[in-house]
């Protein structure tokens, strides 16, 4: 079943929080959907070398409030920060209403599924040897600390007339459980010969269990008796 579902999703509201985090009623709900849709597309188009794998957004009654995740902040802050003010300026145009933007800065952009997926389809539309390209990709993500990672590509391979799929695997992906923190990416490289699909596993390692974890560490667990049945 793990290869079926896209590992963010399967794991939204169990191990993962919202992207979007806001209220409404029936009658507002579609508009807002496709307004939250507009935004990350057009963040998307706008700032494309900026490398941004996720956007959040989250609505109060005065504001919407936009948190950019970005391995480049210095491309969206500008200089002085007129950058983000004019991005902030044309979100607002965009859906006529209050927006705040922030933007969080991430670390190591070698364990974002997004990531590296939009590198591989990159390198891939400038006539890049794919298993080179996947092989790359994949030793410089094991060296940045992941546990494991899988890349599949769909396509016309190499420019081959019949189109195929080619994977590879380095260390452990186990998709199913829901305790591993497993990112997910997917791309498109845009090649003479047609689209080749990038999609991108990364075993980021386990979830921290907050709930149980204090109790186990100070041997404060409850300890029951076994029950027994009687046949």
């Amino acid at each position: 079943m793990g290869q079926k579902v896209n590992p963010i999703g399967f794991r939204t509201g169990i191990m993962l929080g919202w992207k979007s985090r806001w209220f409404a009623s029936k009658q507002e709900f579609s508009d807002l959907l496709i307004e939250d849709h507009r935004i990350r597309q057009f963040i998307k188009q706008e700032y494309r070398t900026a490398q941004i794998p996720k956007v959040e957004i989250e609505r109060t009654r005065d504001e919407v409030k936009v948190i950019l995740y970005t391995a480049r902040p210095g491309i969206i802050i500008g200089r002085k920060g007129t950058e983000v003010d004019r991005l902030q300026q044309r979100i607002q145009e965009l859906i006529n209403r209050r927006v705040s933007v922030k933007i969080e800065e991430i670390s190591r952009p070698e364990l974002q599924a997004q990531l590296v997926a939009e590198d591989i389809a990159e390198q891939l539309s400038k006539r890049a040897a794919f298993r080179r390209t996947m092989k790359r990709a994949m030793e410089q993500t094991m060296e940045a600390g992941a546990k494991g990672i899988k890349i599949q590509l769909a396509g016309r391979l190499g420019g081959a007339e019949m189109a195929r799929r080619e994977k590879q695997i380095a260390g452990s992906i186990p998709l199913s459980t829901l305790r591993a923190k497993i990112d997910y990416g997917f791309a498109e490289a845009k090649t003479a010969q047609g689209h080749i699909g990038v999609q991108v596993w990364i075993n980021q390692g386990m979830y921290e269990d907050d709930s149980h974890g204090a109790d186990a560490q100070e041997g404060q667990a409850s300890k029951k008796p076994k029950r027994t049945y009687k046949r």
